[in-house]
C-alpha cells in the first residue's frame, strides 16, 4: 500500500528504507519455512503477529463450515507478506496505528449473529506500538469488554480492508498481484488527467492507480450485489472523488467510469469506499519502474518479486550491511592502529594491556585517553551504525538491532551511557508498554508508560490523526 509522506510525495527513498528495515530477510525466511510445513502459528510468531483466536473452539461457537474456512485461510496465510503490505505512515514508515483490517469475510449473517464474521488484523495504538506487533483475531459484530479494553477501534475499517485483495496475504493467490497492480500493462501517468478542472482538485504528488479504478470499483460493488453504482475515493483527509460506474449504452461492453469531485455535504459518507490498496500505485512496482530497486539483489519479498517480475533471477544470499567483527583502523599517534573484538569485547589490538590500563586510569582522572580508546568509547556511546540500529528497533527488529550491536562491540560488551544505550532502553520500555496494553493493564492517559523524553517527542506526534498519514 502506498503511504503519502508529509509533503504528499511518495519518495523512493522513503520506501527503500521501509523495504530495508520493516520486514527483514531473516523474518521472511523463518516465516516461509514454518508456513511451508503447515505451522501457521509458528509463521505468525516469526513475523511478529500475535494470534487472538482459537481454531479449535470455532466449530463450537460458529459451526463446522466456518471453522473449516478459517483453518484453510490460516494455513495459507503468509504473515510476512501481510506485514509487507500493511498500511504505513510517514515519516518513519511504521505501521498505521489503531487499525482493524478485514482479511477475509465469512457470510454467516443470520446463522451466528447479525453481522458476517471477519478474520481481522489489528495494529495497536501509537502509544503502544513498541515492536510493531500485529494481532490476528475474529470479529463478529459484538464488542466484548476485552475488545473495548484492548483496542480503540475493534470494528473493521471500511477503507483499509484486504478481504478484496487476498493476493496481498494469501499464498494461494499471490500470482494475482501482477494483474491487480497493473504490472502487466505499460506504466501510466498515475495522475487524474480526464478533466483539467478536476486535476486542480487533486494535490500534486499523488500516484493514483486510475487505470485500475474501474475494475476495482466493479469488484467492490459486486460484493454488494450490484454491477454499477457510485464509489468514493479518498485521497487524504480532505480530498475525495466520486467514481460512477455506468452501464454501457447497448449493454454489450463493460461499464464506463466517470470521475467527479465529491460533494462537500455529508451524503458521500454513505457510499462504499474504494479500498486503499486499490487506490494507489503499488510502491514496489513504482520502485521497479523508476530503477530505485533491483530485484536480483533480494530487495523485494520473494512472492512480490516473482509476481511483478516473473523472469527475475533467483534471490541471492541475504544482505549483509557490514562485516561484523572485522578490525577497524584508527589514526593513533601518527600510526594506523586496529581495534577489534577480543574475547567478545571491542579492544585495541596494537597496544600493550598494561598501557591500556594506564590510559584508562588517566581517562578516569579526566585525562585525554589514546585515540584508540576514544574510538572504542565513541562506538559504545554514539556509533556510526546508530541510525540503522534505531530503524531496526522502531520497526520491531530487535534481533537484527542486537546483531548489529554485537557485531560492533562484541557479545560480552557492557554498554556505556550514551545515545546507543538510550535507544535500547527506550525500545525495551516501548515493548513493556505493548505488553501491558495487550494484557489490558494500562491505556492512554495518566497511567501511560513514559519512554525516553527525546524519543517521546518524536513519536507522540503520530498519535494524533492530523500527524498520521493522510491516507
Amino acid at each position: 500500500m502506498l503511504t503519502q509522506t508529509a509533503n504528499r510525495d511518495s519518495r523512493p527513498s522513503f520506501w527503500l528504507r521501509v523495504r530495508e528495515f520493516a520486514v527483514p530477510p531473516s523474518m521472511i525466511e523463518t516465516a516461509t519455512a514454518r508456513r511451508r510445513i503447515g505451522d501457521w502459528a509458528g509463521a505468525c510468531a516469526a513475523a511478529g503477529i500475535d494470534v487472538d483466536l482459537n481454531p479449535r473452539s470455532l466449530a463450537r461457537t460458529h459451526g463446522q463450515e466456518l471453522a473449516a474456512q478459517v483453518r484453510a485461510d490460516l494455513r495459507h496465510l503468509a504473515p510476512d507478506l501481510l506485514r509487507w503490505h500493511m498500511p504505513r505512515i510517514a515519516p518513519d514508515g511504521l505501521l498505521r496505528p489503531g487499525l482493524t483490517i478485514s482479511l477475509a469475510r465469512y457470510d454467516t449473517a443470520g446463522r451466528h449473529g447479525p453481522c458476517p464474521v471477519h478474520l481481522v488484523a489489528r495494529t495497536p495504538p501509537a502509544w503502544a506500538d513498541g515492536g510493531q506487533r500485529i494481532s490476528l483475531a475474529l470479529w463478529d459484530g459484538s464488542r466484548s469488554e476485552a475488545d473495548a479494553c484492548r483496542h480503540p477501534h475493534s470494528r473493521p475499517h471500511p477503507r483499509f480492508r484486504l478481504d478484496l485483495h487476498r493476493h496481498l496475504w494469501d499464498a494461494r493467490r499471490t500470482d494475482e498481484l501482477r494483474i491487480r497492480s497493473g504490472a502487466d500493462r505499460p506504466p501510466a501517468d498515475g495522475r487524474l488527467v480526464p478533466d483539467a478542472d478536476l486535476l486542480r482538485t487533486v494535490p500534486q504528488g499523488y500516484r493514483c492507480a486510475v487505470d485500475r479504478w474501474a475494475a476495482e470499483a466493479g469488484m467492490l460493488l459486486h460484493t454488494e450485489g450490484r454491477s454499477t453504482g457510485t464509489v468514493t475515493v479518498r485521497l487524504g483527509a480532505r480530498h475525495r472523488l466520486v467514481l460512477d460506474l455506468v452501464a454501457d449504452s447497448d449493454g454489450a461492453g463493460p461499464p464506463a467510469l466517470r470521475i467527479a469531485a465529491a460533494a462537500t455535504d455529508a451524503g458521500g459518507s454513505a457510499l462504499p469506499v474504494l479500498p486503499d490498496a486499490a487506490t494507489w500505485v503499488l510502491p514496489d512496482l513504482e520502485l521497479i519502474r523508476t530503477g530505485s530497486i533491483e530485484v536480483e539483489v533480494d530487495r523485494l519479498h520473494p512472492l512480490v518479486a516473482s509476481a511483478l517480475v516473473p523472469d527475475c533471477s533467483p534471490a541471492g544470499s541475504p544482505r549483509v550491511s557490514d562485516r561484523a567483527g572485522q578490525p577497524r583502523l584508527v589514526e593513533c599517534r601518527g600510526a594506523q592502529h586496529r581495534i577489534g573484538l577480543v574475547n567478545g569485547v571491542l579492544a585495541p589490538l596494537d597496544h600493550d594491556p598494561a598501557e591500556v590500563r594506564r590510559e584508562e586510569l588517566l581517562a578516569a582522572l579526566t585525562g585525554t585517553p589514546l585515540p584508540c580508546l576514544r574510538a572504542i568509547d565513541e562506538a559504545h556511546r554514539h556509533p556510526d551504525c546508530l541510525i540503522g540500529v534505531r530503524e531496526r528497533l522502531d520497526h520491531g527488529d530487535t534481533a537484527g538491532a542486537l546483531a548489529v550491536v554485537e557485531g560492533l562491540l562484541g557479545p560480552g560488551a557492557l554498554l556505556r551511557t550514551g545515545a546507543l544505550r538510550d535507544e535500547l532502553e527506550a525500545a525495551a520500555q516501548r515493548r513493556i508498554a505493548y505488553g501491558l496494553f495487550r494484557a489490558g493493564l494500562v491505556g492512554p492517559g495518566p497511567g501511560r508508560i513514559r519512554i525516553h523524553p527525546d524519543r517521546r517527542r518524536s513519536r507522540d506526534r503520530r498519535s494524533h490523526p492530523r500527524h498520521a498519514s493522510t491516507r
